[in-house]
């Protein structure tokens, strides 16, 4: 026997005995069709998002009015809204809007979930009566609680009814009451749709582990926090994501009841975005509000997304 065949047949002993057999590694390539389901939703979202968030961002550096071509001002529009009285006013509102929009949004979403998660007689026409309003148009929304709000309209009577005349008031033709008059019906309009969320949710949770806490002692307050509410980050971060974004972009009910009156009261970023571009013809200092309302979105759900990330970490 040669020496290379001694040494060949010693290797393959040894890598048997290792446990270890050489193989040839296959090549790796990537199916033609998930790469087609991936570069076509991509190709599709760079055309009708990315793109027009860059020219977006591009006309916020120009003085444009829809008709001339746009001339390169850099950042004049920034440095006018840093100035612009009403542009702060409706900066604050929004956050104002964010915060009591998004957070009854919230807790009344996921305080219906919670009362409607178990299956009994009745709790689908309760689902379903919550979720109603979520399938009409905000426009028609906004024209049913104008009507609700109107002078001797169903509030006042409710009011007066109770005995809190006192309390009777133009809802919408006062600045005091008018932004929180809007955002009582987005919200009754938003409940359900986060109640949905939140009972889809609450139904992939294993009742293994409510079994496990309630043997050990746990009273009903300390397995809502200590086990339903940690199991629902997934559908935290969804839920953060829109009431963000829907509180952001809030522009056809706070239109169609006030038009961000009276004297701007409850004029939101998305109102006086819409009445720069296209009442005063300034769209460049429009896409700068629009830059504006973007980065506040993102600030906002990426701060959360990096909590929650350290939380797990």
């Amino acid at each position: 026997m040669s020496v290379s065949t001694i040494a060949e047949t010693a290797g393959t002993e040894t890598s048997t005995v290792a446990g270890t057999p050489r193989r040839r590694r296959r090549s790796q390539r990537l199916s033609p069709l998930l790469v087609a389901f991936v570069l076509v939703p991509f190709a599709v979202e760079s055309i009708w998002v990315f793109w027009p968030a860059l020219q977006g961002f591009w006309f916020s550096l120009t003085s444009w009015d829809g008709q001339t071509p746009p001339e390169f001002i850099g950042i004049d529009n920034y440095a006018e809204l840093a100035g612009d009285a009403t542009f702060r006013g409706a900066l604050v509102n929004t956050v104002i809007w964010l915060v009591l929009f998004g957070g009854l949004s919230v807790v009344g979403g996921f305080g219906m979930a919670l009362l409607l998660q178990r299956e009994r007689r009745g709790v689908g026409f309760y689902r379903a009566a919550l979720f109603t309003p979520v399938v009409f148009s905000l426009v028609v929304t906004a024209l049913v609680w104008r009507v609700f709000y109107q002078p001797d309209g169903v509030a006042d009577q409710i009011l007066r009814a109770v005995g809190l005349e006192h309390l009777v008031r133009a809802w919408l033709a006062d600045p005091q009451t008018a932004l929180y008059a809007v955002i009582l019906p987005a919200l009754w309009r938003q409940i359900g749709y986060v109640m949905v969320l939140f009972l889809a949710g609450l139904k992939a949770i294993d009742p293994a582990l409510h079994e496990a806490a309630r043997v050990d002692g746990a009273n009903g307050w300390q397995r809502l926090w200590r086990v339903t509410i940690p199991q629902l980050k997934g559908v935290n971060a969804v839920v953060l994501s829109v009431i963000v974004i829907d509180s952001l972009r809030s522009f056809d009910i706070v239109w169609s009841l006030t038009r961000g009156g009276p004297y701007h009261s409850s004029e939101l970023l998305s109102t006086y975005m819409y009445s720069a571009a296209f009442q005063s013809l300034r769209l460049g200092y429009a896409s700068a509000i629009a830059v504006v309302i973007f980065v506040l979105a993102l600030a906002v759900i990426l701060g959360y997304l990096v909590r929650a990330f350290r939380e797990e970490a």
